[in-house]
């Protein structure tokens, strides 16, 4: 971060060489549109992540696991998951991360890998 007068900046990576401009956009992107590491909130935090389609509600739990909560099929009640992180709808994935604009993608213990709608706000409940 750099300090102007009264003003904090955040400092954006730049694109990486090794990558597509495309990935390197997205890489980018989800950065300015904002999200939240899973791994760097503590224990007990919940979050509402709101999708196109949903609200669901997450409980973390430690080791990127959290109880989740809000599908009718799938989650209808509370149930222990590991969140793998979140990707822009194909096989990349930005682990351990939420990001608005993205897709959450969480491994469910009978359902297997399950990824939501694009998420359009996340915020601690």
């Amino acid at each position: 971060m750099e300090l102007t007068g009264n003003h904090t900046i955040p400092k954006f990576p730049g694109p990486h060489p090794n990558l597509c401009d495309q990935v390197n956009h997205n890489i980018i992107q989800s950065e300015v549109e904002g999200g939240v590491y899973l791994n760097e909130l503590p224990y007990g935090t919940a979050l509402v992540v709101e999708t196109e389609n949903r609200q669901y509600r997450l409980i973390h739990h430690g080791s990127g696991r959290a109880l989740i909560s809000g599908h009718p099929e799938y989650c209808p009640d509370p149930v222990l998951v590991t969140v793998e992180g979140s990707n822009w709808g194909g096989s990349m994935l930005k682990m351990s991360f939420i990001g608005r604009g993205m897709h959450l993608e969480f491994r469910h213990p009978q359902f297997r890998t399950i990824m939501t709608s694009r998420i359009v706000n996340i915020r601690q409940a």
